[in-house]
Formats: C-alpha cells, sequence, structure tokens
C-alpha cells in the first residue's frame, strides 16, 4: 500500500542510513576507531591542519566533545597536536603518519563496504541515485561528497 509508513521514501531511506551505518561500524573494526573518530579522521585528512573549534563544527559536536574525540587519537598516535604559527595561542590538529594509514585504509574499507551494498543496483540506477542524492544534499560542503 502506497499510505503504509513501512513503504514511505523517509522510513526506506532509514533502512538504507541504517544499514550503511552498520556497514561501516564493521568496516572501522579491524582498527578499533569510534565512527566519531574516523569522522574526525576524515576532517582533518580533508582539511589539513584544523583547530580544535573548527573540528568541532565540522563534527557539530560541543568543543568539550571533541577534545576527547582529539584525546582518544592522540593517545593512539593518529593525530598531534601543534602551535598554530600564526597565533601563538591556537592549536592546530594535524594527522600523524599512523592516521595517515588509517585514514586511508579506512576509507577504502568504508568504500568496499558501501560498494558492497550497492552492487546490486545496475550503473544506470547508481548514477541516478547520485544524481537524486545530489538534489538532496544542503550546501554544507561535510555533507557533499569528497573527491
Amino acid at each position: 500500500m502506497a499510505d503504509d509508513p513501512g513503504d514511505s521514501l523517509n522510513e526506506m531511506f532509514g533502512a538504507v542510513a541504517r544499514r550503511l551505518r552498520h556497514s561501516s561500524i564493521k568496516a572501522l573494526a579491524p582498527w578499533q576507531i569510534a565512527p566519531s573518530q574516523s569522522r574526525a579522521i576524515s576532517v582533518v585528512a580533508k582539511h589539513g591542519a584544523i583547530r580544535p573549534s573548527e573540528l568541532a563544527e565540522h563534527l557539530r559536536i560541543a568543543p568539550r566533545s571533541v577534545t576527547e574525540v582529539i584525546d582518544g587519537l592522540e593517545e593512539r598516535d593518529l593525530v598531534r597536536r601543534t602551535a598554530d604559527p600564526d597565533d601563538r595561542r591556537a592549536t592546530l590538529i594535524t594527522l600523524t603518519e599512523t592516521g595517515e594509514e588509517v585514514s586511508a585504509a579506512v576509507r577504502a574499507a568504508r568504500l568496499a563496504e558501501a560498494e558492497t551494498l550497492f552492487d546490486r543496483l545496475s550503473a544506470r540506477d547508481r548514477e541516478d541515485l547520485r544524481r537524486i542524492l545530489a538534489q538532496l544534499v544542503d550546501d554544507d560542503e561535510d555533507c557533499r561528497p569528497a573527491g
């Protein structure tokens, strides 16, 4: 039935989003990295050296919470804090060599998991889905696909 909430676009979109989240968590398992840490690494990889406050904005979390994320990544030698050369009072977050390696590996694993999910679609259906989703994404750069 068209009026069945289970058939609604919202419900179907939510189901696909949950499936992507689940496969993303599965992809992160070998590195024992939390989704919040993965997102932080991705932002730093995309933007380069970044202040914690900017990282918090990109992740849409409180500065206090980003400190915890950074601390966890720093303990694992995935990021480092350095002084901002333009403002001695500020700190920049950068990926370590290990962080760059983990970032690339996690991205590849997540892409492979997504490929498995979308593999059932034809090339044309994938292009149609890409075009439709692009129309739904807002102008926020963190919502736009990388690359």
